[in-house]
């Protein structure tokens, strides 16, 4: 098993979310989420972000607007509808069940005996 390839499925898993979190924020554009998401850690390339933001815009969950650029042509700015606001709320719920499973399930063996700390 390659723990590589399982991080990898995990961060894909994520990268919806993450881009919504940093959206609801406020509005970006393509290269500013990508330096964002690069600042926590979390590399994604042009080629996997542009039919993300495709989708998310043709499900109603995001919109965009020109913004004219003083440094070249104009970008495509990014925000969340009230529909994705309302998506990344069921999000936030399915982030939170799963953090508390995770950590329930790290700190008790089977029999529901808390584990020793690790160092």
């Amino acid at each position: 098993m390659n723990v590589d390839n399982a991080k990898s499925q995990m961060r894909k898993g994520m990268l919806e979310y993450c881009v919504m979190l940093l959206l609801r924020r406020e509005p970006s554009y393509a290269s500013d989420i990508i330096a964002r998401l690069k600042e926590a850690d979390l590399i994604v390339v042009e080629g996997t972000l542009y039919p993300l933001l495709t989708r998310l815009k043709k499900d109603g969950l995001l919109s965009y607007e020109w913004r004219e650029s003083t440094q070249g042509p104009p970008r495509k700015y990014y925000a969340l509808t009230g529909d994705g606001e309302a998506f990344l709320g069921g999000l936030d719920s399915a982030w939170n069940e799963l953090a508390a499973t995770v950590a329930h399930l790290k700190t008790e063996d089977l029999t529901g005996t808390p584990l020793p700390p690790t160092d």
